[in-house]
């Protein structure tokens, strides 16, 4: 029987345990199919998708490409039809400024145009505002925008010079080349043109003045073949062109020559490796550096016959993962022939559009599975939160905070019947607590004594206060002002003395009783009275200089301390009970503070308390006094801040001294 008992009992759960199950199968059985099916279609669309994609992106690419050389072939075969242009400088020199910083001016993606002559006369122009480091080379004046050279082969010798230009080509610096052993003659893009009789394509090769990656298109004149025009593109540009439209972060672009030579890389810092290896002697440039592009290696092994202008997709895999590739073949006035342009990304970076539908898809699913979950746990979502809040409200009514206190509503009656009944009790409570010290009803509670039947008897540290003439200040101002005044008043003791672990056990007229070390234990009580003694009073005394700039009166306050044993706990009637701490200690306290009107004294501390404080506090003796209704004299102290300390000390004689 007892088996089957523990058999029958070993799968009870509740009830939104089993509509979650039951509804959460339902929906996986129902979505799984559809998400699949979905998933497949989606796949299929995405990869087509992707590779039109591709084709796009490698046919705006080449546009791209050609029309960065196409503005370089433009402007040198108008230069080439020019007549200003066929003679050599210094002839029609201002003709040839003219149009030379035009082009450049109409061109971004020109570096610099020039022309070379049979007798080894140069002009060259250049622009600096596209390419900085010409300006760095030159040091150029701030302002500079374009540059010209200009080499000039006279019988009595070469003359060379620099001419500055603003961005409106005016004129702002000259500067004479001492020494220019430049011949264009000597120039591979001269040599090239000259030979082949038309334009001919240079490079790639690290510029010798600036240090760029660059490639030299060429013509020779057409009235004069020994006259030869040539223009200079920065591969950094079609760089950037590469890396403006790449698909994801993962694509690459890749310009090779017709030899398989990269030429172009999409990312800035291959370029920067790639400009290194072709500016430094084979010999030692794989021993400076290295593309490390393993992509680049794969995409070499590729088959890149019967590639076109519009390209052909290739599919490869590497390190297991799948790749696309768009190969383009260029070819364009009769130069560049034989490059080509691969663009490659993984594949699954094509998949985007499928996987944002698939991660609709799950989104949905998942949304009818929160709802059949939800709708299964709303009944006991309801109750349980309804709890919950009712069970806050207790807390917070256990530990008298009433600040937070919830309303609750639910649909189902008995909770709207108790949370009502809580609600009453926090008025009533709410009301009670104005009467009695919170903080003291916390630390009853905390230390165990809340139900405690009678007193104990301990240590204690006690503390008692009055205000100076406050009978005098009471008929001179009417009663709303002084409830006001005690009101922030009291605040401010109320603060301070729970600030340093202290408790106020009653409010006596004006007056204060507080204590330490109980009810919870507090092994520094002696230190933290004399603290809190010295914070009151230096509260106060900001207190009443804010009185006196208001016109009010001040609260001159005077404090009595003393530390020994007490009989500490709940004591009363039954019906009826007040925590509080009696016997000599409490009265020795009571009595120091009204001593300080014969000493003129603020804070009057017993020798017990000066024993146990230490060192940590200033005490300056008044000698021993009979307390009224005391046998034994009290050895009495002044406290004070041993960084303000007093300097006038104050003695009475033994007659005044036994008065007290």
């Amino acid at each position: 029987m007892t088996e089957s008992k523990s058999t029958g009992t070993s799968f009870v759960r509740p009830l939104r345990f089993h509509l979650s199950i039951i509804i959460v199968t339902l929906l996986v059985a129902i979505s799984i199919p559809i998400i699949w099916l979905t998933y497949q279609q989606g796949s299929t669309s995405a990869l087509e998708a992707g590779e039109k994609q591709m084709k796009a992106l490698a046919r705006r690419t080449i546009d791209r490409y050609e029309s960065v050389f196409n503005n370089g072939y433009t402007a040198i075969s108008a230069t080439s039809v020019l007549q200003p242009m066929l003679s050599a400088p210094p002839a029609e020199l201002n003709a040839k400024r003219e149009f030379m910083l035009k082009v450049l001016q109409s061109s971004p993606t020109i570096d610099g145009l020039y022309l070379g002559y049979p007798d080894g006369s140069f002009i060259q122009t250049v622009n600096m505002d596209d390419n900085p480091a010409w300006a760095e080379r030159l040091s150029a004046p701030q302002n500079a925008a374009l540059a010209m050279r200009t080499v000039v082969r006279q019988s009595t010798g070469t003359l060379a010079f620099w001419v500055f230009y603003d961005a409106n080509s005016n004129p702002i610096d000259q500067r004479r080349i001492e020494d220019s052993a430049y011949d264009p003659r000597r120039r591979p893009w001269y040599r090239a043109a000259r030979s082949e009789a038309g334009p001919v394509s240079v490079g790639p090769y690290a510029t010798a003045t600036t240090n760029a990656l660059a490639l030299t298109l060429a013509m020779p004149m057409q009235k004069n073949p020994e006259v030869i025009v040539g223009v200079d593109v920065l591969l950094q540009t079609v760089s950037k062109l590469l890396a403006k439209d790449m698909v994801s972060s993962n694509a690459r672009g890749y310009v090779f020559d017709a030899e398989k030579n990269l030429i172009v890389h999409s990312d800035p810092g291959e370029m920067e490796k790639l400009l290194t290896l072709l500016s430094t002697p084979s010999k030692i440039a794989k021993d400076l550096v290295a593309i490390r592009d393993p992509v680049l290696d794969a995409v070499k092994r590729l088959d890149w016959s019967s590639s076109s202008t519009d390209g052909k997709i290739v599919r490869y895999s590497m390190n297991g993962i799948d790749y696309v590739a768009q190969i383009s073949a260029v070819s364009f006035s009769g130069m560049m022939r034989g490059n080509t342009i691969v663009i490659t990304a993984p594949l699954s970076d094509f998949t985007g559009e499928n996987e944002a539908l698939l991660r609709k898809t799950l989104l949905v699913a998942l949304a009818f599975l929160a709802a059949g979950i939800l709708a299964a746990l709303l009944i006991a979502r309801l109750i349980s939160d309804a709890l919950f809040s009712l069970a806050g409200n207790a807390r917070r009514m256990g530990d008298l905070e009433f600040s937070g206190f919830e309303k609750v509503h639910s649909r189902v009656l008995e909770i709207n019947m108790l949370s009502a009944s809580l609600a009453s009790a926090s008025e009533a409570m709410k009301s009670f607590a104005l009467y009695v010290p919170r903080e003291l009803v916390r630390r009853i509670i905390a230390s165990g004594q809340a139900v405690a039947s009678k007193a104990t008897r301990q240590d204690v540290t006690v503390l008692f206060t009055d205000i100076r003439d406050f009978t005098t200040i009471s008929e001179q101002h009417s009663p709303e002002e002084i409830v006001d005044m005690l009101s922030v008043y009291f605040e401010l003791m109320n603060e301070t003395v729970e600030a340093h672990n202290g408790v106020i056990i009653q409010y006596l007229g004006d007056s204060i009783f507080g204590m330490w070390n109980a009810p919870t234990v507090d092994p520094d009580h002696v230190a933290d009275g004399c603290r809190c003694a010295l914070a009151l009073k230096t509260r106060i005394d900001d207190l009443n200089r804010e009185n006196r700039a208001a016109g009010r009166p001040e609260l001159v306050t005077r404090f009595g301390l003393h530390t020994g044993p007490a009989v500490v706990g709940s004591v009363g009637a039954h019906s009826r009970r007040q925590y509080t701490a009696m016997g000599d200690t409490v009265n020795v306290a009571s009595r120091l503070e009204g001593i300080n009107k014969q000493f003129g004294t603020t804070i009057i501390a017993s020798g017990n308390i000066k024993a146990k404080a230490g060192d940590a506090f200033g005490f300056r003796s008044l000698g021993d006094v009979q307390a009224k209704g005391r046998m034994e004299p009290i050895e009495i102290y002044e406290l004070f801040d041993l960084d303000t300390a007093p300097t006038i000390s104050l003695s009475l004689d033994k007659t005044v001294r036994d008065t007290l």
